[in-house]
């Protein structure tokens, strides 16, 4: 994506864009979401349950809106998606908080549940996914290509499954910093004082754990073990280099966020955005502190648009979906087979960031016991 401000939170989302054009409250109309014979897509678990793609099709145009939260147009190339959406469809796709966080995500399904504004879909960090889910707040639905989704990327109910995902990287304002660290051990280097950011807060963003974990994997931690992340902030805020200022990309083009830690397909999205701007922006995958991780995609279990929110999950496990994402920098998690089976963009494949060896990911408990050692530590890291 071109990138825009952070999802603070897997995760960040939440500018809201007053057009929902939906009332306060009232459930969306039961017979825009039901087939002639009594199927509904608010408990179907598939296309075929709903009697296939075309009535899906048919019940979300009679909808006609779906409640997204959490978008911002430059994230992983999201603008392209609604546009592409909306064009196949002609469903208006309405955005919250754009800017907003997992966690704000999660607060709008349970505050507005019942009501016409509640979101329908929702794009959630990894670790936000599990807890909607222990929370009863997804409903499972498998895409057409669910099959083709990892195991290890999907949940076996069907609540949750990642969309597309990156490694957590170091992107510098070159024109303003001298030599560009690369490295987690570069950035506790004095030069840096007061230019190291991240996109957003740990407890809320999921861009920012990834950053405390990935900083952990860089100072002897695992992930069965964050608190040496915790610490690395702690030393970076002690020795003046860490800066409260969460980045975005307008806090970039201002230079109050010289160096920010982030995902590296927004920080890519950043050097292409401000070349025209003059910011010459270069991204670098840290050797020491390696971390990959997914979003996940989600639909509200009390979705006020049904029929709208499953078809645009099989729009964004399509080929064109997910090349979509791929040309914003993002790998999406169909990108295995897809390449396997000749429908991948190879050209915007060719332009991602360079990693080496295979990702690995922490296991649920491993991000549940995690979440608690940020929540109870990080305002104590990076306070004073």
């Amino acid at each position: 994506m071109t990138v825009s401000l952070p999802r603070s939170a897997a995760l960040g989302v939440l500018a809201t864009l007053a057009a929902l054009a939906l009332s306060a409250c009232g459930a969306a109309p039961d017979t825009a979401s039901s087939t002639a014979d009594g199927k509904s897509a608010a408990t179907a678990g598939s296309a075929a349950d709903f009697g296939g793609l075309d009535k899906l099709v048919a019940a979300a145009k009679k909808e006609g809106t779906l409640n997204a939260i959490a978008l911002p147009r430059d994230w992983a190339n999201y603008g392209a998606l609604i546009d592409g959406f909306q064009k196949k469809y002609g469903i208006k796709v309405s955005v919250e908080n754009p800017d907003g966080s997992s966690q704000d995500e999660i607060n709008a399904v349970t505050s507005r549940k019942g009501q016409d504004r509640a979101p329908d879909v929702l794009d959630l960090g990894s670790s936000f996914a599990l807890s909607a889910a222990q929370q009863g707040l997804l409903a499972p639905y498998k895409v057409a290509s669910y099959a083709d989704i990892p195991t290890g990327q999907k949940d076996a109910q069907a609540r949750w499954y990642n969309d597309y995902g990156g490694y957590i990287s170091i992107g510098c304002d070159a024109k303003r910093v001298k030599t560009c660290p690369t490295t987690f051990a570069d950035l506790l280097k004095p030069q840096y004082k007061g230019q190291v950011a991240l996109n957003g807060n740990p407890t809320k963003s999921g861009s920012a754990f990834g950053g405390v974990y990935a900083a952990a994997l860089a100072s002897g931690g695992s992930f069965d073990d964050i608190q040496p992340g915790l610490d690395f902030f702690a030393k970076l805020k002690k020795n003046g280099n860490y800066t409260p200022v969460e980045s975005t990309p307008a806090t970039v083009e201002k230079g109050e966020t010289p160096i920010s830690i982030d995902w590296d397909y927004l920080n890519a999205g950043y050097a292409d955005e401000f070349k025209s701007k003059g910011v010459d922006w270069k991204v670098a995958v840290p050797s020491d502190g390696e971390f990959s991780q997914y979003y996940s995609q989600a639909i509200n279990k009390d979705a006020p648009h049904p029929a709208a929110a499953r078809l645009w999950q099989e729009y964004l496990y399509s080929t064109e979906g997910q090349n979509l994402w791929l040309k914003g920098y993002a790998r999406p998690a169909l990108m295995t087979a897809m390449e396997k089976a000749g429908t991948l963009d190879k050209t915007a494949a060719a332009k991602l960031p360079q990693v080496s060896g295979t990702p690995s990911f922490p296991t649920e408990a491993q991000q549940d016991k995690a979440k608690t050692v940020i929540a109870g530590g990080w305002a104590k890291a990076v306070s004073g």
